[in-house]
């Protein structure tokens, strides 16, 4: 009688640097990334200049934030369709055209608002499609025990780009020009479109393969909020992600850049702003990774909810640099610890099924407020800066002290 031979030893995975499409997607996004800071710095600096208003700086985000919301949903089923490497082609050539514009429009010294509405509301179009593009095209490109290792690396490089990008971009801005740093952006996007370009297509179905068929877009959006809003901490997470976007994105954004302005008077504050909170981030991130996930979770949630809230009212009353970036680095370190411990726990708990929908529904939830959290800081702002900050701070605080009275949160653990 043979022996029955034994299997053999599976290949160790590679690295994904080592895939050629995943190496070529990786460069051609770093450097993107990378440009993308001159345009969130030059932007607001740009409609602070032409206007001086931080309720105009408020509605030219609105007009990006709003599509982006709106289409996000909309974004991920014709991705699920048709093509993400040519949504993502055409969403990067769009942008590349209407940044060079609008650089070229500063330049010649003929911009207008109505511009810089047109240019938010188009690159908010652009993002609903190209955000689940991007998400799509990895697993096509990389081995499924790659997808951890690869995700890391181009988070990893979204995050330190928003560290390493706002100083240099505020110098360009400072030294040479807004229209410089347009044009940066403009040419970095032509190194991700050529990455993408130089990527074969792939069939969204394997060869020999039925198509599976998909429900409907709606029912299965549907079934989502359903489960979302069955489950007790799930809804409560929903909630109060929803009411800290409100109370922080748009202040945060429309706040730092005001009194970057009004009250430092320095381009250089405003990226130096940017990249200390970004810095925090990657911090608190890096930490959440290194330790396991804390005991009383939502406790902890809680806490750092009521530190934001607070940290975000004392900001108002600061009137130089070095303490702004202090509380803004605090912020950034609580906020990435929490959100990726949060994030494992939604991962572990939600019926794997349903996973994907439950999470664009948290998603949804942050970006759907975006808008109004623009809108009510522009308004709040230009009544007084510390009453904005402290209206925000406020209501966050009082956020978490009612989730922590309802108790839904405290079964996160």
């Amino acid at each position: 009688m043979n022996a029955t031979p034994e299997p053999a030893p599976r290949a160790p995975l590679v690295h994904p640097l080592r895939v050629r499409d995943f190496r070529l997607l990786w460069a051609g996004a770093t450097v993107s990334l990378f440009g993308d800071q001159f345009y969130l710095v030059a932007l607001p600096w740009l409609v602070l200049q032409l206007t001086g208003s931080g309720l105009a700086l408020g509605t030219v985000l609105m007009a990006a934030a709003i599509p982006r919301a709106v289409f996000m949903l909309v974004g991920g089923a014709v991705t699920d369709r048709l093509s993400p490497r040519r949504i993502m082609l055409a969403t990067a050539a769009a942008r590349t055209v209407l940044v060079a514009a609008v650089g070229a429009l500063v330049w010649l010294h003929v911009v207008q608002l109505w511009h810089l509405y047109c240019l938010g509301a188009a690159f908010g179009l652009a993002d609903a499609f190209s955000y689940p593009a991007h998400q799509a095209l990895i697993p096509t490109i990389v081995a499924p025990g790659q997808l951890p290792a690869a995700n890391s690396m181009v988070q990893g490089v979204a995050q330190a780009s928003t560290i390493v990008g706002p100083a240099p971009a505020a110098i360009v801005v400072k030294r040479w020009g807004i229209a410089e740093a347009f044009f940066i952006d403009a040419v970095s996007f032509l190194f991700i479109i050529a990455a993408l370009w130089r990527l074969p297509e792939r069939p969204r179905v394997p060869p020999g393969a039925q198509p599976v068929r998909r429900p409907k877009m709606w029912h299965s959006i549907s079934e989502g909020l359903r489960y979302t809003w069955r489950d007790p901490p799930v809804r409560s997470l929903v909630l109060i992600a929803s009411a800290i976007n409100l109370g922080i994105t748009g202040p945060m954004m429309i706040g730092i850049s005001t009194l970057a302005k009004l009250r430092l008077g320095s381009v250089t504050a405003l990226g130096s702003m940017f990249s200390v909170i970004s810095a925090g981030a990657l911090a608190g991130i890096l930490l959440a990774g290194a330790v396991r996930r804390p005991r009383r979770l939502g406790a902890i949630f809680l806490a750092t909810t009521t530190f934001l809230g607070a940290c975000m009212a004392a900001i108002g009353a600061l009137h130089s640099l070095l303490p702004v970036l202090v509380v803004l680095a605090a912020m950034g370190l609580g906020g990435g610890f929490v959100n990726v411990h949060v994030a494992s726990w939604c991962q572990a708990r939600v019926d794997r099924a349903l996973l994907g929908r439950v999470m664009s529904v948290l998603t949804f939830g942050a970006i759907g407020l975006i808008p109004v959290s623009y809108a009510v800081a522009g308004a709040l702002v230009q009544i007084s800066l510390p009453l904005m900050f402290f209206a925000s701070g406020a209501l966050v605080v009082a956020v978490s002290v009612v989730a922590a009275a309802t108790g839904g949160v405290k079964a996160i653990e």
